[in-house]
């Protein structure tokens, strides 16, 4: 008998022990959305004209970007309206032109949206960067009388600061810019974090 009211308080305390560490052990950080913030790029800029472009010549280019929070990019997203094996896409430090994180991804199929999740690369609140990538085929979009939009753009939890180009192959850091199109599909998922 003294046997069972030991097992039974050695469970009673194992049991108890379990569900105390089992609170303690809940994350309590905030769960945010992850947000892909290119539709609502477009959808402010006006920019729904779309021509392709394929074979056009190779080009570095894409968008200058700042978080309004602190958080992490997790994923590429990129649609080509070519088929790509090995597109390189390059995350940039705007400040120092440095490369921060170079992807690779394969496009196997012209006009599908392909998403490569990457090691997470945290981003500052308020620090600018660029995403862009080197290719010879993609979407022109812009508005349907080719005017400038006036930036910033604001989505979600980024804020798209300019888009900028350059030509040729090598991994340069773009020093055109232009407001009356972007050459796209290309962009990032972000979470926030705090």
């Amino acid at each position: 008998m003294k046997t069972i009211k030991t097992l039974f308080i050695l469970l009673t305390v194992s049991i108890f022990t379990i569900s105390c560490s089992s609170d303690d052990d809940k994350d309590n950080t905030p769960k945010f959305e992850t947000e892909n913030p290119l539709a609502v790029y477009y959808t402010q800029t006006g920019f729904s004209t779309v021509t392709n472009f394929i074979n056009a010549g190779d080009y570095e280019f894409g968008l200058v970007f700042t978080p309004t929070v602190k958080g992490n990019l997790k994923a590429i997203t990129l649609k080509l309206p070519a088929v790509n094996p090995t597109l390189r896409v390059t995350i940039w430090d705007y400040a120092s032109k440095a490369v921060l994180r170079s992807e690779t991804l394969n496009v196997a199929t012209a006009d599908v949206q392909v998403t490569k999740e990457i090691s997470v690369l945290g981003l500052e609140k308020d620090k600018k960067y660029m995403i862009t990538m080197n290719s010879n085929d993609w979407y022109k979009k812009n508005k349907a009388d080719l005017t400038n939009v006036t930036y910033p753009i604001v989505a979600g939890n980024i804020t798209f600061n300019e888009y900028r180009w350059i030509g040729g192959t090598a991994q340069t850091f773009p020093t055109n810019v232009s407001a009356n199109y972007n050459a796209g599909d290309l962009s990032f998922e972000f979470q926030q974090t705090e």
